[in-house]
């Protein structure tokens, strides 16, 4: 079953999305929670899109996105600048950041 998490740690209240589509209850947890990080999956396939997940930022209003779940194998190739490129077109005062496989974003995001 798709599920994702709300982590709340001192330096930030992280909202990881798992394998799930685009719903309408992330307007809920946009407004309970000061998300500062969202990770949203982008590959389409029994996911969001780039295009479905830069909606789900409207609704969550975090301060920063991670795109993931997308290019490990072909059937969920995405670019994830479009991912960014449509975050920003929606919500400028939001930061995307494009990890490689490995990387670490140190929190709290200043």
């Amino acid at each position: 079953m798709p599920v994702g998490y709300i982590i709340k740690a001192p330096e930030a209240t992280i909202y990881h999305a798992g394998d799930t589509g685009l719903f309408s209850e992330m307007d809920l947890l946009g407004r309970l929670f000061k998300i500062d990080v969202a990770m949203l999956p982008i590959g389409s396939l029994f996911t969001m899109d780039p295009r479905q997940a830069a909606y789900a930022l409207t609704m969550l209003r975090p301060r920063a996105a991670i795109p993931m779940h997308y290019n490990t194998f072909p059937d969920i190739k995405q670019d994830p600048q479009q991912f960014k490129e449509l975050a920003e077109s929606m919500l400028p005062d939001v930061k995307v950041f494009i990890l490689k496989p490995g990387e670490v974003l140190q929190l709290p995001i200043k």
